[in-house]
């Protein structure tokens, strides 16, 4: 993140929602050191991978720090630290584990990429929504790391599951719970704790602040940035790249997501 040009910004390029899900995402990210010990404890015996997570999380806090900085630049109002620290006294996950929670190893690893496929296309995504020029920079580098975090998981995945199989119905369903998962208190409480003052007539409502958040975040999305998401989680899952069935996940994911936008609005 040391390449980032912040002699470019331009406030009056920056688009409020998109301001609004910076510092939302700066939070997330700005967390990680929860989800590397909560990796060392369900990989406790796996020092290669361990070393792996603990340079994962050290490049998921300096996107969270890179976007934070422009979120302060953006809106010089914003106080990350404070919000950060607001989070976290709301929101902890059980770093404290010593199994996963999804069941095997392998299931995590699975876990984790569809994950980073997610991020990948969401920072692809907001990148391509950006006008504000040092907002695209970021967020194409933050791409391109979730790109090799998926990557890096993935091998870490092929390597467990080579072992201890996760049959296609096991891995599908990882994945769905995964993907069902990005409605969950993670990204709700970190709306609300980034963004309280723009909503400082209510107090926390989970399903509210995770449907407004969903549909800021919805809306940046075009069909080539979905195709991109759906085509990541069918590799993890190991279906054939341009097979029928992934042509058809990414036919539907295409035509649902304009639902889920809307229904989100509706929501909010």
């Amino acid at each position: 993140m040391t390449t980032i040009p912040w002699q470019r910004f331009e406030r009056a390029a920056c688009d409020p929602a998109l301001v609004t899900l910076a510092k939302t995402a700066a939070l997330v990210e700005a967390n990680s050191a929860d989800y590397v010990r909560y990796l060392h404890g369900v990989f406790s015996d796996d020092a290669p991978f361990r070393a792996a997570a603990s340079h994962w999380g050290e490049e998921e806090a300096q996107h969270g720090a890179a976007l934070a900085r422009w979120a302060e630049l953006a809106d010089p109002g914003f106080d990350f630290a404070a919000c950060l620290a607001r989070f976290r006294d709301t929101y902890r996950i059980p770093h404290g584990a010593v199994r996963s929670v999804r069941g095997s190893p392998a299931g995590e690893l699975l876990a984790r990429c569809v994950v980073e496929a997610g991020t990948c296309s969401y920072y692809s995504a907001l990148r391509d929504a950006a006008r504000e020029p040092v907002l695209r920079v970021i967020c194409h580098h933050i791409a391109q790391d979730e790109l090799r975090h998926y990557r890096l998981f993935a091998s870490h995945f092929a390597r467990y599951h080579a072992r201890h199989r996760l049959s296609g119905w096991a891995r599908f369903r990882i994945a769905l719970g995964r993907v069902a998962e990005s409605a969950d208190d993670e990204l709700a409480r970190a709306f609300y704790s980034a963004n309280r003052d723009e909503y400082a007539e209510r107090e926390y409502e989970r399903a509210r602040c995770a449907a407004r958040y969903r549909h800021l975040a919805l809306s940046c999305y075009r069909d080539g940035h979905v195709r991109t998401l759906t085509a990541m989680i069918a590799r993890a899952l190991g279906w054939r790249a341009g097979s029928r069935a992934v042509r058809a996940l990414q036919w539907s994911a295409c035509r649902l997501w304009p639902v889920a936008h809307a229904r989100a609005g509706r929501a909010a």
